[in-house]
């Protein structure tokens, strides 16, 4: 139903009013809205507060004790709730206690409410929709909805308030109605490039579930990976990488508790070379082939959309998966065919020769289609990205009631006539040195207007691992909480804010984490000598249940001996192997875009760094190690000497400045507020500063090294001068 917004506002203040409080203001937005994430869409404040003490109770409406929702809350989407009411209001319990100290007596004796208590009930209101509550705490605490999932997010709004009350009891008096601008509220991980730890997993859920996002929509495969693991398909997934039924369950349990959907996703027929690989359909497979010249890295890295085999197989992989997920929707990609795949002779003369399709457009269509048939008798609908409305299909049209995930568009405004969309364009996270994309955070808040046109069913943040295949979970969780937040506020409340990012910033951190998150383990710092990462820039495979999108010398590994942060070079401007290294081969850098992708997580002092470089030109500025915080640089900008960088602070320089094409051992020693630099082991001097050991990349964007680099170390603390020099000798050529 198209969401007007005036008539919105109209029906929130006569609902608002009709709790007895204020109205809403009349742009939709609310009075003295509490301190949560997002901001209520109605709220009207009464002054004062209301506090939990240890008799207070959570009172559960007998008559909604075993159910999930009303009729009024049937929706398509975002999905069934699979939580009852007591369920909730038993979880509730264990979360006021983590963030009160208080253990509540949960009970459904509705008589003599006192003040603090906190009443759950459900209501046949369809002014609530599917996620919408009021929220009334003028004595007893009361949250009605719907359905759990509206029950659930009010009382994320409850724990929110008593975590933003510097004693954790107090919640502020008001009332109010509170339902979502748009449906679907997204966050997705590339699951197919990176395996994501399933601890790391749960937590996400659980911090999507507290700002009241919906759907983790996790991308089970790509080029380079399949991370879903049956015993149906043998070889397509490594058990080691991957997700059996049995992680799904566990991932679906916590899902289900915290109101959040996972969507699965694949991506076919491009982006599909462990695909290809496994079952032998790729274009490059066969009599014939395609080459190189028909894609956009190899032929295999399509789906050979010729061969009746290529539906078959991934019809029973859409078909094996599709079951495993309750989520409305399943994602099977289908972007980015390359327009010269038309030039290869195998699809000219399958077009040639099959009357119903007449252009690469009409195949791909038919394709998609095929495979929503799948996907719809499991009772699904079918997502793809957008781009296949670019292709002439003058025969076959996509399902109308495939989903198109809109990465093209302004996110303002649907984009694809006669199809649902959600918009993911403006909201990607993809933090290596070549796409170098974050979200617009200020944008976000403060210029982004959330469509509630009816076709337009959402938004999504995407987290992107190119590059970034060994990342740690915690480096991409860095990159993408400030902008998951911010979408959450937005896709909830489409009005205008009337604070500051700053102040929504503070708001986020007053709040903190949800009940339930565990803190990840600090990463064991080394000692003794040993090295954290050793990158010898060697050739080297990729590791089990990783996949070449590319082949060497197009992309190349650097292999970390000592660590677990290998990194891989981008596809295009990629550093070359050659074989007149320190010890064995080096990587040759030639281009600012040239570069090598880790994902690892800045590392405080103190720490040691030391690499072999032989340097070929000089540049305005030329980084060895990077991060969004700081760099290490072989030519500082301004000084062309060695030094080091904190963005937005200070560049440093040592009064050192490289030979051109001699190999020399480059060591910075780093204590906090002191940076020492030596020089073939011999000391070069000191800098009263430092920064954290920046372990994104080897690069930046727009400043990678010139020259040879070889025999990478790093430690997790500052080598004496004996030590500096002793690992000197070891690799002196």
């Amino acid at each position: 139903m198209r969401r007007i917004s005036v008539i919105l506002a109209l029906v929130l203040a006569v609902v608002i009013g009709s709790l007895g409080g204020q109205p809403a203001l009349a742009d939709g937005s609310a009075a003295d809205p509490p301190p949560v994430v997002p901001r209520p869409t109605a709220w009207s404040g009464l002054g004062g507060s209301v506090s939990l003490t240890a008799d207070s109770r959570i009172i559960v409406d007998p008559r909604a004790r075993s159910r999930t929702q009303t009729q009024a809350a049937s929706a398509e989407l975002p999905g069934p709730a699979r939580q009852t009411v007591q369920e909730l209001a038993m979880m509730l319990r264990a979360e006021i206690q983590q963030v009160t100290g208080l253990r509540l007596r949960v009970t459904s004796d509705e008589r003599d409410p006192a003040d603090g208590d906190i009443l759950l009930g459900l209501a046949d209101d369809t002014a609530l929709g599917a996620e919408g509550y009021r929220f009334a705490s003028s004595g007893a605490i009361r949250v009605e909805a719907a359905s759990t999932h509206g029950l659930f997010y009010g009382t994320r709004t409850l724990l929110q308030m008593l975590r933003a009350d510097p004693q954790h009891r107090a919640v502020p008096r008001g009332r109010g109605l509170d339902r979502p601008a748009q449906q679907v509220r997204m966050v997705m991980l590339d699951a197919g490039r990176k395996y994501w730890q399933p601890d790391y997993l749960e937590n996400l859920i659980r911090r999507m579930g507290y700002l009241k996002l919906n759907t983790l929509f996790l991308q089970f495969s790509d080029a380079e990976g399949f991370r879903l693991f049956s015993r149906k398909f043998p070889g397509l997934a490594d058990p080691a990488h991957s997700y059996d039924r049995a992680d799904i369950e566990r991932l679906k349990a916590v899902a289900a508790q915290q109101h959040v959907q996972l969507m699965p996703g694949i991506d076919v027929p491009g982006h599909a070379t462990v695909i290809s690989n496994a079952f032998g359909i790729g274009f490059g497979d066969g009599p014939d082939p395609c080459t190189g010249a028909h894609s956009h890295l190899t032929p295999d890295w399509i789906l050979d959309l010729t061969n009746p085999r290529t539906l078959q197989v991934t019809r029973s992989i859409v078909d094996e998966f599709a079951g495993w997920f309750d989520a409305p929707l399943f994602s099977i990609g289908a972007d980015e065919l390359p327009g010269q795949l038309a030039n290869c002779p195998r699809l000219k003369r399958y077009l040639d020769a099959d009357p119903t399709v007449t252009t690469i457009g009409d195949a791909l269509n038919a394709y998609i289609n095929a495979l929503d048939d799948v996907v719809t008798r499991h009772g699904k609908r079918t997502a793809v990205y957008n781009g296949s409305e670019h292709l002439a299909a003058p025969q076959q049209s996509v399902h109308s009631s495939v989903v198109f995930l809109t990465w093209e568009g302004t996110g303002t405004t649907p984009v694809i006539p006669n199809h649902d969309e959600i918009a993911i364009g403006p909201f990607y996270v993809t933090p290596n040195n070549y796409h170098n994309l974050y979200p617009n955070e200020s944008w976000m808040y403060d210029g982004w207007t959330p469509s509630t046109a009816p076709d337009m069913l959402g938004s999504g943040l995407m987290n992107w691992a190119d590059y970034n295949f060994w990342a740690a979970d915690g480096y991409f969780e860095q990159n993408m909480a400030a902008g998951r937040a911010i979408l959450a506020d937005r896709a909830w409340n489409a009005s205008a804010p009337t604070d500051t990012l700053s102040d929504f910033r503070a708001r986020v951190a007053e709040i903190g984490d949800p009940p339930g998150v565990t803190t990840a383990p600090e990463p064991p710092r080394t000692g003794d000598g040993r090295p954290s990462h050793h990158w010898t820039f060697d050739s080297a495979p990729y590791p089990s249940g990783w996949t070449y999108a590319s082949r060497p010398p197009n992309t190349i590994m650097a292999e970390d001996l000592a660590g677990d942060l290998p990194g891989t070079s981008y596809i295009i401007n990629n550093p070359t192997l050659i074989n007149d290294g320190v010890r064995g081969q080096a990587f040759r850098f030639d281009s600012d875009r040239d570069g090598v992708g880790f994902g690892g997580l800045d590392v405080a002092e103190p720490w040691t760094v030391s690499t072999w470089v032989r340097i070929s030109g000089r540049t305005s500025d030329q980084v060895l190690l990077s991060s969004r915080t700081s760099a290490l640089k072989l030519q500082q900008y301004g000084t062309g000497k060695v030094g080091f960088t904190r963005y937005g602070v200070a560049d440093y320089s040592f009064d050192y400045t490289l030979p051109l094409g001699k190999w020399v051992q480059l060591t910075w020693v780093t204590e906090p507020g002191h940076t020492t630099l030596y020089a073939d082991g011999t000391r070069v001097g000191t800098v009263d500063a430092s920064v954290p050991l920046p372990l994104r990349s080897i690069g930046t964007p727009q400043a990678s090294l010139r020259g040879d680099l070889d025999e990478l170390f790093t430690w997790d603390e500052a080598l004496d001068p004996g030590q500096v020099q002793a690992h000197y000798a070891d690799y002196r050529p």
